[in-house]
């Protein structure tokens, strides 16, 4: 297992690293004040409106780093700072999320492929680690239904990792609707949107260190059970 604690140490650096980085470009671009006056739920409207979308409703959220579009009840949901204040952060984030408001209304492909195994990432979320140190357990023992449990166990962590790859190109498309949107209606200068896009492409840098985390991992599980079957 000593594989195992070494991969998920690398992993632990670098997601901390990328998300210090988050927060602190988003520290920075909160004092880049948008010359429009616009604050983030007004530039999330304006963004609905301009997409024609009539039935998504924007709203506060507690909490920080809660933003998130809930294609369920239709709301962007935007946490109270980027609600409310008036930079190119909460701009960025802002569009970003409505980003996602508009792939839901175009029927996007990979946010549709995404929402249709959401069930299953949620069953094999909780379980798969769980499965996997079973299976461990009993294998040591020799026990061939310890194979066999760790097997499922893998199979679990794969939805997860699919899940994550899956999430890659719905994050970045987002940002890329909600960049292209800024930019082409003039809502930001050049210096606002150069902030909002470096943001934007730190917080998607996140999904990309999960992602290839998670792979990681997952590629550490297979190379242990083969070992064992031989």
């Amino acid at each position: 297992m000593m594989g195992y604690y070494v991969i998920a140490g690398i992993i632990f650096l670098v997601s901390s690293y990328v998300s210090n980085k988050l927060k602190s470009k988003f520290k920075y671009y909160s004092n880049v004040h948008l010359q429009n006056g616009m604050s983030g739920a007004e530039i999330a409207q304006k963004m609905l409106d301009d997409n024609g979308i009539r039935d998504v409703k924007v709203i506060s959220t507690k909490g920080q780093l809660t933003d998130h579009y809930n294609p369920r009840n239709k709301t962007v949901n935007l946490s109270e700072v980027v609600y409310s204040q008036r930079n190119a952060a909460a701009a960025a984030v802002a569009a970003h999320e409505v980003g996602h408001a508009v792939q839901h209304a175009t029927a996007y492909s990979w946010l549709t492929m995404r929402s249709k195994i959401v069930p299953a990432v949620g069953i094999a979320s909780k379980l798969s680690n769980l499965v996997i140190m079973v299976g461990l357990g009993l294998s040591f023992t020799g026990s061939l239904l310890g194979n066999t449990i760790f097997l499922i166990g893998i199979i679990l962590f794969a939805v997860t990792t699919l899940f994550a790859f899956i999430t890659l190109p719905v994050e970045y498309d987002a940002s890329n609707r909600a960049l292209a949107w800024l930019e082409d209606n003039r809502m930001v200068n050049q210096e606002e949107y150069n902030g909002a896009k470096d943001a934007l492409k730190w917080a998607a840098r996140t999904y990309l260190v999960a992602a290839l985390g998670s792979l990681a991992t997952l590629l550490y599980f297979i190379s242990m059970f083969l070992g064992r079957r031989d």
